[in-house]
């Protein structure tokens, strides 16, 4: 039967569009066909022309197409028709194919032939279709001439494959395949498949592709199998076909065998394929992905496929952009535009296939999560991390929580991000909107790490993004600027400072959000309020753009509104904002080429205009003392950061030296007088000075006139002279030396004479009248001891990097000053405990604190409340119980909580006082950077600097191991807070989350590389005074003396030298546990810091390797071991080694010295305060046996020793005394040793990978024996808590013991199932061991419900769900095993610690349970099992008894 269908719109469509190219002819009536009559070819012999126009088709020459009077059915089926009835039929089928080939000799006569047919219609016709198919394809429908018309065919087709397409723009070759398409039947398949594949074999590359994408529309489905397989090999032989093949392939129905072997080999030549073919393979690849394969496919999808090749580089990138905006763009755009799309094509399909594919999103995050090397990281993951997030809302939190992991790991940096987006930025700023999401979130992390990672995504979003995603950006910065979190807004300003350098220009445009900010003042602290101004100034004052006037009126108007203030909060802001503002308009220009007259002028205008603007604020400021000294601090940071112009600086000349000497300089000779009963002298001063000669700072005079003044009414002279205060003499002396060290390049010797001059003051040593003093008195005396020592730390600060020995000398005596001033305060201190000190710091974090009201304060001064808490201080007064509220002091006490007590231990050892200065530490004034030179100065105690004055008695000066601590102790401080991560500085609830950078504002304005590079040049000096202090303890061990029974002053200075070591370790373990390391512009700092270290052990060459630096300076590390004096030191030495360990490559060897060292700690007789019962001792106790356990070779023998022989010592010991054979471990520290050794052992077990059946025997063999000593050592730690049965120890149980028994059961039992028959005995010794420990846990349960102890009885649960999972799972191991009648289930009495029984009601009215051991059943069990399975009894047995315990734990 013959199979016919009627013209589809879609071959209705395809037929017009082949006969477009002619003109459009008019509807053909009766009469015209009349008219045609000369066109049409004559009659003739040829059966071929006679038997078709008897079936209604008429042929035409020329341009006209030929024309169909029937239907195509109706046609077809008189030509069959006709055909049959033939007297000469089958020949006549021969003669009709013949005079076809003779008919389609000519080009145009063929070429009508494939056309189609134009339908003749009548006037009255009804159907609407006009054109018809073409004769060929009308031929190939009748069956009977189907196989000739194909052998026809493709005779005639070899002659067009090499042709250029005709000048109407027909391609003969397409045209003729294109007539095999959608046959209703194809008589003979083979043959036809046959013919194509050979035709392909042998036609040009670029007619391969269109015939191999047409095979799926000319085969049927039974052909598919066999096709699939010649293109294979073509596949494999010609590697330009790739794609379209690949195309085929996902139309064909093949098998997934053959599918997965193509998969295969596509994947060996992914790395080699042309950018054009990449998109369709990949989209091949991801339609042969199965979900058994997909994270394999994946995986080496990843590690082959490097888009970053094909892309152009960010540079070549920006430097087309520029040829196009001239007009010049090379030659080579076309193709550069066409990788472009290629690129962008290729992630339409990755990003199609992520959308609908779960399983390829699942299988790419898998893949990217495995990657462990940081190295391995390729710009692809990062990318397809963005497009997953993007494209698939429920896998948003696992993207964000893998690329959280990845950044703290250190495995995702900036470099590869920089990478990223320079590589792939035509296809992330389609996904901007989801990229500027996940940068919100991670801002919302409390790792800072994670927040920088959120920053750079802001960064470089408005870097390669366009207008509209940059307007976003800064949008997106200013919420979280909003926002009031600390971190956020602090590196959101960050983002706008690095953004105002990278692209000026299009952050003005923005201008209006950013100005908007202006808003929230009153929510920033002074640190962000500088880096708000100083964006708002860049945008406002650029010399290349003069439309930013508006900002620069808004700016002003705030600045002015907030000066005038009466509110002290208000005002301080104002004298932020403008000398950050005045900076930004005085900065040094004339470095800048091509200054016009136009520039210079304008340059004169604005110094106009800065003069005037720092008036301002002067004159607004000074009626404050507490204003007038951030006044001077902001500007004195103006000038050591920013470069400002001559003009500027001429002006501050003119009024600093003038403002100063008038306030607080006068003549030794002239000496002022107090109402204060007071004796005034000349102290401190390094110069013997003539009466007629020399200068004195007047601080006594000038703070007893504060003191005394009441707050009442004053005079309009005495409100002249309110900024002479105390509180303003720091901040204006630093002003001045700054600006003095920047005019005389760095040379002081025009103020020289503030070094060495007196100050007035009075005898500050209290003797023995301390006690009789009265509280304002103790109260003053306190304030006037922290202004010189304020006024002393600013000297220091001064003149500390002055060559000259004379200087030199003079600060090392003004840093002894210092240290005994201290010791001074600390006696007032002690007996003045509400006392508050003036402020030194004036950018506090928190300037709600600030001080403001005068009523106030006169009030409590009246009441004699001179040292009370709850007081407000005048803004105009200095007196020192009046600075600050309650607020203030709390936020001095959380600046260094970790540290304080370190001060409070060494006082408390004194036997004087335990008084801290640590939470006093905002109330005196920051030393700088540069203060750290003066550790060259000498060592510690040999080394005497002999300043080689030019006078009769030469003055001998040493740094002494006071001054040592002194700095020592302050770097430390400095280094904890700017290299230490933020989410490691935890704010305690409810404390100002401000107070950590109290006292560090200097410090801030570095970063932090610049104070790593600083800490690097002190490394030499540090590593003398290391090694000195080494020699020092050596001596002392050497003479064998006890601390205890030393003299007081040896053991003073004992502890100081000890106190010198720590602080030492501490500062090179903050410097080489900088995370900041790892990135690559700061490799250079590391292999410094290194060299210096390596150094010491022998002369380095210039050019050394990194591992080979590492190893060096961890033997130079390890050579201290032997001096170290307290066990703090000893962990702090451990914590730097392992902080070099975390750079090395290979760490094996040095893993072992530092489990060595680490117990060579733990077995050392440590001074008595060194094994006080106090949490921190515990703590760093716990740290330093952590470190032995993770670091050693054999954690399980590491615990069998210390609870096999450490705790059996100290169970057999007396009350106070201690293990033998390790001294640490006391009964006040048992605690410590218990939870750290089943934390440890837990981690380790399940750490264990589970063994396989196809593993080798010895591998059988070790890990059985591994798991034997694991249960040994889990034995004897549960056992424990029959002795020492205090809550920790019990809590430790149930949590660590629940743990123990599910890694048991998830790493153990697998490796039990196998190896049952082989190795019996092991197998028995496990579960019996493991069976007496499950029993005490069940013990442990009982205790915990007896007691109801809700702390334990909350682990309960958990645990007894364990025990019954360890039941079921042997059951299953003996049912492996063909051992089922083994098991045997019982019930086990409730009993306590102790082992008796718990008496409950049901116990009480039953009798007739069976006792707990079960052994009677046991040996029923194990009988049968013998008889009938022809096992071992023994083994039968311990299976049993397993069983039953375990299922005594329901």
């Amino acid at each position: 039967m013959e199979f016919k269908r009627k013209l589809s719109k879609s071959e209705d469509k395809e037929i017009h569009t082949e006969d477009a190219f002619r003109s459009k002819k008019q509807p053909i009536s009766k009469k015209a066909k009349n008219s045609h009559i000369p066109n049409e070819i004559e009659e003739n012999d040829s059966v071929f022309k006679r038997l078709v126009k008897t079936s209604g088709l008429i042929l035409k020459t020329g341009e006209n197409q030929n024309q169909l009077g029937v239907d195509q059915i109706v046609f077809q089926k008189k030509l069959i028709q006709t055909l049959r009835i033939h007297p000469s039929y089958p020949k006549v089928i021969e003669e009709f194919v013949t005079g076809l080939e003779s008919y389609i000799e000519d080009c145009d006569s063929f070429r009508n032939c494939l056309l189609s047919c134009e339908r003749l219609q009548d006037e009255e016709a009804s159907t609407s279709i006009s054109y018809s198919k073409s004769l060929i394809k009308l031929l190939l429908g009748i069956d009977i001439l189907q196989p000739a018309i194909i052998t026809v065919l493709f005779e005639k087709l070899p002659q067009f494959l090499f042709e250029n397409t005709n000048n109407d723009g027909i391609d003969m070759s397409r045209l003729i395949i294109n007539q095999l398409k959608w046959l209703d039947r194809i008589v003979d398949t083979k043959d036809l498949t046959t013919k194509i594949m050979q035709l392909i074999s042998v036609a040009p590359v670029n007619l391969q592709h269109d015939f191999i994408i047409s095979l799926p529309e000319i085969l049927g489905d039974c052909q598919h199998a066999e096709v699939g397989k010649e293109l294979s090999e073509l596949l494999m032989e010609n590697t330009s076909l790739t794609a379209p093949i690949l195309d085929v392939f996902s139309s064909l129905r093949l098998d997934v065998n053959f599918l997965s072997k193509i998969l295969q080999l596509v994947m060996d030549k992914l790395s080699s394929v042309r950018l054009d073919d990449l998109p369709v393979i990949i989209k091949f690849i991801f339609h042969s992905i199965t979900a058994s394969n997909a994270l394999k496919v994946i995986s080496e999808l990843r590690e082959k496929l490097n888009v970053q090749n094909f892309v152009l580089p960010s540079r070549v990138h920006a430097s087309q952009t520029k040829l196009k905006s001239k007009g010049l763009a090379s030659s080579s755009g076309n193709q550069e535009n066409n990788d472009k799309d290629c690129v962008i094509l290729l992630f339409d399909v990755i990003k199609s296939a992520i959308r609908y594919e779960k399983t390829i999103s699942e299988a790419w995050i898998k893949a990217i999560e495995s990657i462990d090397s940081v190295a391995a990281h390729k710009t692809l993951d990062v990318v397809m991390l963005f497009i997953i997030y993007n494209n698939n809302t429920q896998t948003k939190k696992n993207i964000e929580r893998l690329l959280r992991s990845k950044i703290q790991s250190g495995c995702i940096q900036e470099q590869l991000l920089d990478s990223t987006f320079s590589s792939h930025y035509l296809v992330l700023k389609d996904i901007c909107p989801s990229i500027l999401l996940m940068a919100q979130s991670l801002f919302h992390s409390q790792d800072q790490r994670i927040i920088s990672f959120g920053s750079l995504l802001y960064k470089y979003a408005f870097k390669f993004f366009d207008t509209y995603s940059q307007q976003e950006v800064v949008g997106a910065l200013v919420t979280h600027v909003c926002s009031g979190n600390e971190a956020e807004v602090d590196t959101a300003l960050d983002v706008f400072l690095e953004l105002i350098v990278l692209n000026p220009s299009a952050m003005r445009l923005n201008a209006v959000f950013v100005k908007g900010l202006l808003d929230y003042l009153e929510n920033m602290s002074p640190q962000q309020i500088r880096k708000l101004f100083y964006i708002l100034s860049k945008m406002a004052f650029s010399r290349q753009h003069e439309t930013s006037n508006h900002i620069q009126d808004d700016m002003y108007l705030v600045i002015r509104k907030q000066l005038s203030s009466t509110t002290s909060k208000f005002k301080l802001i104002g004298i932020i904002g403008a000398v950050t503002m005045a900076g930004i308009m005085a900065e040094d220009r004339t470095d800048s080429s091509n200054l016009t007259q136009g520039r210079a002028d304008l340059s004169n205008e604005l110094c106009t205009q800065v003069t005037s603007l720092l008036q301002l604020v002067h004159s607004c400021s000074e009626q404050s003392p507490y204003a007038s000294a951030l006044y001077y601090d902001e500007f004195a940071n103006l000038i050591q950061q920013r470069k400002l112009a001559s003009k500027t600086l001429e002006w501050v000349g003119q009024t600093i030296f003038n403002d100063f000497q008038d306030a607080f300089v006068v003549d030794c000779c002239v000496i002022p007088k107090i109402d204060f009963v007071l004796s005034i002298k000349a102290l401190y001063g390094l110069e013997e000075y003539n009466t007629h000669d020399g200068i004195a700072i007047n601080l006594l005079p000038l703070f007893s006139q504060e003191f005394a003044k009441d707050g009442n009414q004053m005079t309009s002279q005495e409100s002249k002279q309110k900024s002479m205060s105390p509180l303003c003499l720091a901040s204006h002396f630093r002003l001045l030396r700054l600006f003095v060290a920047r005019q005389h390049n760095g040379n002081l010797e025009e103020i020289d004479g503030l070094l060495d001059c007196p100050i007035f003051l009075t005898d500050l040593e209290p003797l023995e009248k301390l006690e009789s003093m009265s509280a304002k008195e103790r109260s003053f005396m306190c304030s006037l001891i922290f202004f010189t020592l304020n006024w002393f730390r600013e000297v220091v600060s001064a003149f500390c990097q002055q060559t000259s020995p004379e200087m030199k000398g003079k600060v090392l005596t003004r840093l002894k000053n210092i240290v005994e001033l201290q010791e001074i305060l600390k006696k007032y201190l002690a007996v003045t405990p509400d006392y508050i000190p003036p402020l030194a710091n004036f950018d506090l974090e928190n300037l709600d604190v600030i001080p403001h009201s005068t009523s106030a304060s006169a009030k409590n001064r009246s009441k004699g409340k001179i040292g009370g808490w709850k007081r407000k201080a005048d803004g105009n007064k200095v007196s020192s119980p009046d600075t600050h509220s309650t607020e203030e002091n709390t936020e001095c006490d959380t600046v260094s909580s970790g540290r304080s007590h370190q001060d409070k231990e060494f006082t408390g050892k004194e036997g004087k006082t335990l008084v801290s200065l640590q939470k006093y530490h905002a109330f005196f004034r920051e030393l700088d950077i540069e203060v750290f030179s003066i550790l060259h100065c000498g060592l510690v105690t040999k080394f005497i600097l002999d300043t080689e004055m030019h006078t009769k008695a030469t003055e001998v000066v040493q740094l002494g191991p006071s001054e040592l601590l002194f700095l020592l102790d302050d770097l430390s401080q400095k280094l904890e807070n700017i290299l230490m991560p933020s989410f490691a500085k935890r704010i305690p609830f409810l404390k100002n989350k401000g107070s950590r950078n109290i006292g560090f504002s200097h410090l801030h304005q570095r970063s932090a590389q610049e104070v790593v590079d600083c800490v690097v040049q002190l490394l030499v000096p540090m590593c003398n005074h290391l090694e000195n202090i080494h020699n020092y303890f050596q001596c002392f061990l050497a003479e064998d003396h006890g601390v205890d029974d030393r003299p007081g002053v040896e053991a003073q200075e004992h502890h100081i030298m000890s106190s010198c070591y720590q602080r030492l370790l501490q500062i090179f373990h903050s410097l080489f546990a900088w995370k900041g390391f790892v990135h690559r512009a700061n490799h250079h700092l590391l292999h410094s810091a290194l060299g210096v270290l390596a150094g010491r052990l022998r002369q380095m060459e210039q050019e050394q390797p990194l591992e080979e630096l590492l190893s060096q300076s961890f033997n130079y590390l390890q050579n201290f071991q032997h001096s170290i004096p307290s066990f703090q030191c000893g962990l702090y030495l451990l914590r730097l080694m392992m902080a070099l360990l975390e750079k090395s490559t290979a760490p094996t060897q040095k893993k072992e010295k530092l489990a060595s060292l680490a117990k060579q700690f733990l077995c050392r007789l440590w001074p008595h305060g060194d094994r006080e019962k106090n949490t921190v001792f515990n703590d760093h106790l716990h740290d330093l046996l952590c470190i032995y356990l993770q670091h050693t070779g054999n954690v399980l023998k590491a615990i069998e020793e210390i609870a096999g022989i450490g705790i059996p010592e100290l169970i057999n010991s007396t009350k106070d005394a201690s293990s033998s054979t390790f001294p640490t471990l006391t009964r006040h520290t048992f605690v410590v040793f218990f939870r750290v050794m089943m934390a440890e052992l837990e981690k380790t077990v399940k750490g264990l990978q589970a063994g396989t059946a196809t593993d080798s025997q010895q591998i059988h063999e070790e890990k059985l024996l591994y798991w034997n000593m694991a249960v040994r050592d889990f034995s004897i730690l549960i056992n424990l808590m029959k002795v020492f049965d205090i809550y920790p120890i019990l809590h430790v149980c149930l949590k660590y013991g629940r743990h123990f028994v599910e890694a048991f059961l998830k790493q153990c039992m697998p490796l039990l199932d196998f190896s049952f028959r082989k190795h019996r005995e092991d197998v028995l010794s496990i579960l019996e061991t493991l069976q007496l420990n499950t029993r005490m846990l069940h013990h442990l349960c009982g205790h915990s419900k007896i007691h109801q102890d809700i702390r334990l009885t909350k682990h309960v649960p958990l645990l007894k769900k364990s025990l019954e999972l360890l039941v079921c799972r042997v059951k299953a191991m003996l049912v492996l095993n063909n051992c089922r009648e083994a098991f045997w289930l019982g019930n086990l009495k409730n009993r306590d610690l102790q082992g008796e029984e718990i008496m409950s009601q049901n116990s009480q009215e039953s009798t007739t349970e069976e006792s707990e051991d079960g052994t009677g059943m046991t040996s029923q069990a194990s009988g049968s099992k013998a008889t009938e399975d022809g096992k071992d009894e023994a083994n039968d047995e311990e299976e049993d008894e397993d069983s039953d315990e375990s299922d005594n734990s329901d």
